[in-house]
């Protein structure tokens, strides 16, 4: 089933445009770092310097060519945003299914530690998690994936409690199979492509996040190539020279909404098949 909602989704214009986009910055991201004409540190004219042969986009407030900025600053956006959705729709989504397969105490106990978790708005929470932790590169996307943790759990739970009393898992329970193995080979397939969608979504969000986190001054520390962090250097220059914070939040304005029309082309997709597969 999600092979062809994949096949589908890839016919959605949306789709096509988001994969276009997000492709590109992706490209920017490995590429860049090797076709850079300057270190990202190195200081190669005086602050806020115009366009030059020796700096393309000008310099920032350092001195530092923006370029080079540019294409060495992606990287850690990138594995941030990714590294903490994953974990945090990972790990939501067991303690979802396993919330809505156990029921009872365990029910309980999981769902009202999650309820706890989502009093708290998710970029207040991150915010808070990094003033206890520090400016830990490492953490950060730890910290990212708590902050999911329990809108994920959620999705998880509401799909999960639609499938724990099919027939098809009670069949499975009376052959004597293991619960682990009910919830990996029963369960999960069945709430995959909601899990897939809130992966779309929260990568979204974590990519704005994790910018946030930087510009914010909790998340990457100069003399880091960040985008984030090259806002939030520049942008009191922004009437002087403004490459060096046009250029990095068009990056990540493209990132944010390719990603967005990807997750929106997988979901619109799906919520065409759902109704057809209901009938059939």
């Amino acid at each position: 089933m999600n092979t062809t909602l994949l096949r589908r989704s890839l016919r959605e214009p949306r789709m096509r445009i988001g994969l276009v986009l997000t492709g590109l910055i992706l490209l920017v991201i490995v590429v860049g770092p090797l076709i850079a004409p300057h270190a990202h540190s190195d200081i190669v004219g005086a602050p806020y310097a115009p366009s030059s042969a020796t700096a393309l986009l000008g310099t920032d407030y350092l001195g530092e060519d923006v370029l080079s900025r540019v294409l060495a600053g992606g990287q850690s956006i990138v594995w941030i945003s990714f590294v903490g959705t994953l974990v945090g729709v990972t790990a939501g989504a067991v303690i979802g299914m396993t919330a809505a397969y156990s029921g009872g105490v365990m029910d309980e106990l999981l769902m009202r530690a999650m309820d706890v978790l989502r009093a708290f708005p998710p970029l207040v929470l991150i915010l808070l998690l990094m003033a206890m932790a520090g400016a830990d590169t490492a953490l950060m996307p730890l910290i990212v994936a708590i902050a999911w943790l329990p809108q994920v759990a959620r999705v998880a739970y509401g799909a999960a409690r639609e499938v724990v009393s099919r027939e098809f898992v009670e069949s499975a329970e009376t052959l004597g199979a293991p619960r682990l193995r009910i919830v990996r080979r029963e369960i999960l397939p069945n709430v995959m492509t909601p899990l897939m969608v809130e992966f779309g979504l929260r990568l979204t969000w974590s990519i704005g996040v994790v910018t946030a986190m930087s510009f914010l001054g909790v998340g990457l520390q100069p003399p880091a190539a960040d985008w984030g962090l090259m806002i939030k250097e520049n942008y009191q220059g922004l009437a002087l020279q403004p490459w060096g914070v046009v250029v990095p939040v068009l990056c990540v304005a493209l990132f944010t909404f390719g990603t967005n029309l990807i997750t929106e082309g997988f979901a619109r997709t799906v919520a065409r098949v759902s109704p057809q597969e209901g009938h059939s």
